[in-house]
């Protein structure tokens, strides 16, 4: 048995299965399940299973099918009544049944009319355990009608009277649809003025003489037979006062004559409905339609209210400009006065309408079937209300129960029928009739005594698989009678399932809400009744759930650019998850540019249209998991449009512009700009910026300038592209506002002044005929202003002037208008001439060997004659008379700002004679040169010795020699000479130290060892300290006797057979691959030049294994130098000394510690000794093999 499923989950429990069985047994519906292994040996009392409705209206024009069709077992047979008598369908040649079925197909094609066969039809479906019946189907042919013909005479009226034209269409079935076209089938145009009533007529609150036609027509249309009836045309004229006059003086005398006069102004009344008051009625669950339609003028407006109380908010609507109010699914509760307003300017109306709302029978509880067991007891309820309330009335297989036989295990009372201790023969099908003045139901139950034994509907061994923490439904469809009780258990030697994490529902499923890895396993189902037990055993399989673990983000890009969307899925490994990309949860566009690449979606050139929503949804068989993310598309805004200017003045005009799309990024600002076509054609100027919200701009204006403006417009992403430019507007001419800017006077020669400024342009000019006003007169004099208008240039010369005096400067502008304002006036200054007086009381102190510090007096300032600039040291290092004639004398400017006293003279040579003088500068030059002072700097250390080399090397003995330093900056007092030897691991021996007189310039060293690598540090020595160093190295010869030792391997027979035979291999292989290739053979050549690459073409990085780029050996000798020796007194190998860079040009220009300046000399600076050593190149190929002998 198959229980139906209750809404209340009932929980498992062994000491309530009496209670639930017991009521399923009294009150529930049970239906006989329709299951193949049932149908063979149950039977049933028949069900209606479908049937025409009750008010059938039909298309004369086709075959008349009534519908009723039922199931049951053994399967039922079907008869028919007409209007309460057996309608013998055999008799009727044009009236068939389908087989196997009650439906009736009336054949009235061919012959016969539908009339003939209207009237209230029943069907009955039989079978040996009782009989259903279908509700009362009245059959009727749908009727359109055509309009009854009529003399429609024209209407004439006066503007503003109101009217109503009618449309009374003709009585069809069912009710025709109706509206109002022309002759040319277009619908009238309707308003608050103008409109279409709930009758079908045509109202008019007044009339104007634009609804003046001849074709004011109502048509009907009947949707069942798809046809539309048309009414004669209505003509209207609707006449002014004026033509009303005009019409009268033509048919009245002088005398009959008063005039027409026009409509006056009036307040609202109703032209439908009629009264201050009416009624209306509704049923329940209908559209409760309430009009109200008014005249007047002006043209009134209509509103509602409910008297004590609201109106419903989510269920009411206005139609028809408000003038219809409409509640759906109307009920007792929407009952009560509803009052219509209709208000102008003039007063108001009211008009309340009250609202009955009656109710045709509906169902409170439907009798619900009922499978009995022998002994049992039940019952049927029929439960029904309305308003009046509804008649209940019973039937016994289509019977009164009054009439049918008895049955003493049936007893009635009121809406519920008992039974008691029931049989076989107490099997019937019961109807329940419910009506009232409205309407009626009729429904049908049977009553199905049988008694089986328990059988377990659902298949054996089903696989449930359920994801993890969802809820586990596993099915157990039984029948039975009586009705078996229902256990669940897990595992073989399970207990009943009985615990609180289980609900057992009536139809016998079994529910785990929350399933986890534990609940996998083998559960059975067993049914048990007093006539026998079935079981059945499924299986549950629970899974992990399939996880979004990278969820697609919220992206703003823009308009052109790429987007990718990532959505990482986590899954249980038994199911395989289908991924899919939607967009606006649709199919992604059908476009190259969307890819989808393993956990990526990429759209590329990314378009308005690709703005939205996109999901990325995981589909497996058991679960289902989406994320989705925004795309936002922004880009620059468009351009602005429809540049208006308003409020011309002759300073100020208002722009209007309507803003371009902002393309998803708010507008931020606008920029206006302008161009001045008289002036500067095609070149555009700021003009002002407004925020984004603005679309006005209140722009002031300059005179004498040919305007016109273009807008952009900016957000985020960037500015748009300007606007097309507005009108011009041509401002008009004023005195120039402003006076030339940079007003300078400046002379250029002792006696002139030369005044400039910078001119004002073509839109600062304000107007035509520009000229300046030039003014000046001495400041501290007593004289007028000297003026003079010249033309639109830059520059005037004022000639004889006395030499540098300040003058005052003024620069007007001015026009054919008038002046521009008063302009400040600025100072300025004759020309310049050279100074006349030489400082004096010049002294020098000498600091240290490079550095002394000069002192002088100042000048007078009225000898300087212009801006004093400064003072200028002229020094020079004194030679004797024989150098001077060999050599011109080099002398150095250091210049002094201001009106300074004293300088610094740095970067002298030591040990030296120096002369200098000084002299004050102005604007127009030098002054005269100051008594010449001498001074000796102090001594220095010196520089390095210029050159360094080692000369006739033997085996024992190397000889030095060296040219002194360019730069003794001082008595040379020695040299010192350290040496040390290099082995052939590169590690340095011990240092020996060796003072050389200074008039030395060459020097042999005795007794070194013999093939072994030296490396020399040489410095000059004053009585001030030590000198730079450079450095140098030398290898003593090798012993002869030894190196007549030597072996050269490339004379050895051995060595050259060697060789022979592997240019031989390499040949042949060379044969065997080209014959291989000519063959047609496919050798890898790539393959194998991929995996054999020539290490003498491609290197191989020390560091890493990997092929490096070809380089000659050459190429790979460090550069550096200076390096620091390491602490174990070890060269490095890759480190060489050998670089250009230690031999080459020193640094030019150095100051030492104590300030003196060293010159260009040959070799390379280098530190003692004791705090590093250069590494050496690599040893020799001789130094290599005795080192390896």
């Amino acid at each position: 048995m198959q229980l139906k499923i209750m809404p209340k989950k009932k929980h498992f429990s062994a000491g309530r299965v009496p209670l639930i069985l017991f009521l399923c047994q009294m009150i529930s519906a049970l239906d006989v399940p329709l299951d193949s292994k049932l149908l063979g040996d149950l039977v049933q009392p028949p069900t209606i299973t479908q049937q025409s409705p009750k008010d059938y209206i039909i298309d004369p024009r086709e075959n008349i099918v009534i519908q009723c069709e039922a199931k049951g077992k053994p399967p039922p047979s079907f008869s028919w009544t007409r209007n309460g008598t057996h309608f013998d369908i055999d008799k009727d040649p044009l009236v068939t049944m389908k087989p196997g079925s009650g439906t009736l197909v009336i054949n009235i094609m061919s012959e016969g009319k539908a009339e003939t066969y209207e009237g209230v039809y029943q069907c009955t479906a039989r079978n040996e355990r009782g009989a259903a019946i279908s509700n009362n189907i009245v059959v009727r042919p749908s009727r359109s009608p055509l309009w009854t013909k009529e003399r429609l005479e024209p209407i004439t009226l006066r503007n503003g009277q109101s009217l109503v034209l009618p449309c009374r269409p003709p009585i069809g079935l069912p009710p025709a649809i109706i509206f109002w076209m022309d002759n040319s089938f277009q619908r009238l145009p309707q308003s608050e003025r103008v409109s279409q009533g709930l009758n079908g007529d045509l109202y008019f609150s007044n009339v104007l003489p634009e609804d003046t036609r001849e074709d004011y027509i109502c048509y009907a249309r009947f949707n069942h037979t798809q046809t539309i009836q048309q009414k004669q045309p209505i003509s209207l004229k609707v006449i002014s006062v004026d033509e009303l006059n005009d019409t009268i003086a033509a048919n009245l005398n002088d005398t009959e004559f008063y005039g027409a006069k026009p409509s006056k102004e009036r307040p609202p009344t109703f032209l439908t409905p009629e009264g201050n008051e009416s009624l209306k009625e509704e049923l329940r669950g209908n559209v409760l339609s309430l009009e109200c339609i008014a005249e007047g003028l002006p043209t009134p407006i209509i509103y509602w209210i409910k008297e004590d109380g609201t109106l419903p908010v989510n269920r009411t609507f206005y139609q028809n400009f408000k003038k219809t109010l409409q509640i759906t699914q109307v009920s007792e509760a929407d009952s009560g006065n509803y009052q219509c307003i209709a208000k102008n300017t003039l007063g108001a109306v009211h008009h309340t309408i009250s609202v009955t709302v009656k109710a045709a029978p509906y169902w409170i509880s439907a009798p619900q079937n009922l499978v009995l067991s022998p002994g049992e007891n039940g019952t049927l309820i029929c439960r029904a209300n309305g308003n009046p309330k509804p008649r209940i009335g019973w039937l016994t297989n289509g019977v009164p129960v009054e009439i049918a036989p008895d049955d003493p295990s049936r007893k009635i009372d009121g809406d519920t029928i008992i039974f008691s201790n029931v049989q076989e023969r107490s099997s019937a099908v019961y109807q329940c009739n419910a009506s009232n003045e409205y309407g009626y139901l009729l429904a049908n139950a049977f009553v199905n005594v049988l008694a089986e034994p328990p059988r377990i509907l659902t298949s054996a061994n089903i696989l449930y698989q359920v994801i993890a923490n969802r809820p586990a439904l596993l099915d157990c469809a039984f029948f039975g009678s009586p009705l078996p009780t229902i256990e669940w258990f897990k595992g073989t030697k399970g207990s009943a399932l009985h615990e609180d994490i289980y609900v057992l529902h009536d139809n016998g499923t079994l529910e785990i809400p929350v399933a986890q890895k534990d609940s996998t396993g083998t559960y059975t189902c067993v049914a048990r009744n007093k006539l026998g037990m079935a079981k059945n055993e499924v299986h549950l399989e629970i899974k992990d759930p399939t996880r979004i673990i990278k969820q697609p983000e919220y992206a703003v890009v823009q308009r052109g650019s790429k987007v990718s969307f990532e959505c990482k899925v986590k899954h249980d490994n038994t199911l395989i998850p289908t991924i899919m990309w939607l967009k606006d949860n649709g199919e992604l566009p059908n476009d190259e540019r969307f890819s989808v690449d393993k956990d990526h979606l990429v759209v590329t050139d990314v378009s308005d249209d690709d703005g939205g929503m996109y999901t990325c949804a995981a589909n497996t068989t058991l679960d289902s998991v989406s994320a989705s993310a925004v795309l936002r598309v922004v880009d620059v805004p468009n351009p602005p449009f429809d540049l208006e200017l308003t409020n011309q003045l002759d300073k100020s005009v208002q722009l209007t512009w309507t803003p371009g799309d902002d393309n998803n990024s708010p507008i931020t600002k606008f920029i206006i700009e302008y161009e001045d076509a008289m002036h500067e054609a095609g070149i555009w100027h700021h003009q002002a910026e407004v925020s984004g919200t603005q679309t006005t701009a209140q722009l002031t204006l300059s005179p004498y300038v040919n305007y016109s403006f273009r807008v952009m417009a900016e957000n985020s992403i960037g500015r748009s592209v300007p606007s097309e430019a507005s009108e011009q507007y041509l401002t008009k001419a004023a005195e120039p506002d402003q006076n030339p800017m940079t007003v300078e006077g400046l002379g250029t020669e002792p006696d002139n002044l030369v005044i400039t400024w910078k001119p004002l342009n073509g839109f600062e000019s304000n107007g035509p005929g520009l000229q300046y006003k030039v003014s000046w007169r001495q400041k501290d004099g007593d004289d007028e202003w000297t003026s003079v208008v010249v033309a639109n240039v830059s520059k005037y010369i004022v000639s004889g002037t006395p030499t540098f005096v300040p003058y005052l400067i003024k620069v007007q502008a001015l026009n054919d208008v008038g002046f521009a304002p008063e302009p400040a006036a600025v100072m300025g200054h004759s020309g310049e001439d050279l100074p006349m007086v030489a400082p004096g009381n010049v002294r020098v102190n000498v600091v240290n060997s490079t550095l002394a510090e000069v002192h002088w007096d100042p000048v007078p300032l009225k000898s300087v004659r212009g801006h004093l600039q400064g003072y200028r040291i002229y020094y020079w290092k004194a030679q004797s008379s024989s150098k001077r004639n060999r050599r011109h004398i080099e002398k150095k400017i250091l210049t002094f700002q201001g009106n300074k006293t004293h300088g610094m003279l740095p970067g002298l040579q030591p040990y030296s004679h120096y002369v200098l003088n000084v002299r004050v500068v102005n604007g127009k030059g030098e002054g005269p040169a100051s008594t010449d002072r001498g001074f000796h700097t102090p001594e220095g250390v010196p520089s390095a010795p210029s050159s360094l080399k080692i000369v006739n090397p033997t085996l024992d003995s190397l000889t030095l020699e060296w040219d002194p330093p360019s730069h003794p900056n001082g008595v040379l007092t020695e040299y010192t000479l350290r040496y040390q030897p290099i082995n052939s691991t590169h590690e340095l021996g011990p240092l020996v130290d060796l003072k050389i007189p200074a008039n030395k310039t060459r020097w042999t060293l005795n007794h070194l060892n013999f093939s072994t690598r030296y490396k020399f540090y040489f410095y000059a020595q004053t009585s001030v300290g030590s000198g730079s160093q450079i450095t140098e190295e030398a290898i003593t010869t090798v012993d002869e006797a030894m190196a007549s030792r030597q072996v050269d391997i490339a004379t050895q027979g051995w060595f050259i057979g060697l060789m022979c035979a592997v240019a031989l291999l390499i040949l042949i292989l060379l044969i065997v691959c080209f014959i291989r290739r000519n063959k047609g053979g496919k050798y890898p050549v790539k393959e194998k030049e991929d995996a054999h690459a020539d290490p003498e073409i491609q290197p191989m990085k020390e560091d890493d294994g990997t092929f490096g780029e070809y380089s000659d050996a050459e190429d790979h000798k460090p550069l550096k130098k200076g390096s620091r020796t390491p602490s174990d007194r070890t060269v490095k190998k890759e480190d060489s000394d050998d670089s250009l860079v230690d031999y080459g040009e020193g640094v030019n220009g150095q100051f030492n510690e104590d300030g003196s300046f060293i010159g260009q000399y040959s070799g390379k600076k280098e530190k003692e000794p004791a705090e590093g050593n250069e590494s050496s190149e690599a040893p020799s190929p001789v130094n290599a093999m005795n080192s390896f002998v």
